[in-house]
């Protein structure tokens, strides 16, 4: 089992995220899962190839550095936990020796973070450091029946950027928690530009903002295409859109 002694040395040797040579990859899925309070949380992640290596799991608050919850070895009986963190609440299991389960026995409302696993390249010769690679983290939103829908504003191109042949729509929701799922509609379809939504970031009344961006086609934009914005949290949602006419008036 590993010590937190261990751990501290791990932390300074982890560079996986911007390494380029690593060749394991990590599936994580789902990518965005929302559940009720109470309910099992079931995290699924493939490491590709057993290298004899044990896999971690680590939670991530925004503006928080991760929190290292356990690691688990599929040969394992149970799995050895981090400091703050015990198999009363959490647990990992393996169905085979390239896939774990990483198990929220029942989920609270603070349990609403980002989730990563992790384990050691093997295939990636180094006498300096160790190599770890990440999966790409799930999103779990914990929600209450209390949970209001989102505030949801989109703004358009700048005049600017309507100079050019491509041009951003920028969304930006207001909630009381730090996760949702944000998706872009244009034409009543999915939007085929490409987006990226950031983190949330605390406002002084403790509410969330999370901000993301469209890029879309100048000449679709120009052409009074109907696009919209929607920011799901659970069962609750909520949507804005905007089109060149709509700002016309």
């Amino acid at each position: 089992m590993f010590s937190d002694t261990m751990l501290g040395i791990l932390c300074l040797l982890i560079i996986a995220l911007t390494r380029g040579d690593a060749a394991k990859v990590l599936t994580q899925t789902p990518a965005v899962l929302t559940v009720p309070v109470g309910q099992e949380v079931v995290l699924n992640c493939n490491i590709q190839t057993d290298d004899i290596n044990v896999v971690g799991f680590y939670r991530h608050f925004p503006g928080d550095a991760p929190q290292f919850i356990l690691w688990h070895y599929h040969s394992w009986s149970s799995p050895d936990y981090g400091s703050g963190f015990s198999s009363s609440q959490f647990n990992a299991k393996a169905s085979s020796d390239v896939d774990y389960q990483f198990i929220i026995k029942q989920a609270k409302a603070e349990d609403s973070a980002e989730y990563y696993c992790s384990t050691w390249d093997s295939s990636v010769i180094s006498t300096s450091v160790l190599t770890v690679v990440f999966g790409g983290g799930t999103k779990l939103l914990v929600t209450s029946s209390d949970v209001t829908p989102p505030v949801v504003t989109v703004f358009p191109p700048s005049k600017d950027e309507l100079q050019s042949k491509e041009a951003t729509l920028v969304c930006v929701a207001t909630q009381s928690t730090p996760y949702a799922d944000v998706t872009w509609l244009a034409r009543s379809g999915p939007a085929t530009g490409p987006f990226a939504t950031g983190p949330a970031t605390q406002e002084m009344n403790g509410n969330y903002k999370i901000s993301s961006y469209l890029t879309v086609q100048t000449s679709e934009w120009n052409s009074d295409v109907l696009y919209t914005c929607k920011v799901s949290l659970g069962s609750q949602s909520a949507e804005n859109t905007i089109s060149r006419s709509k700002c016309a008036t």
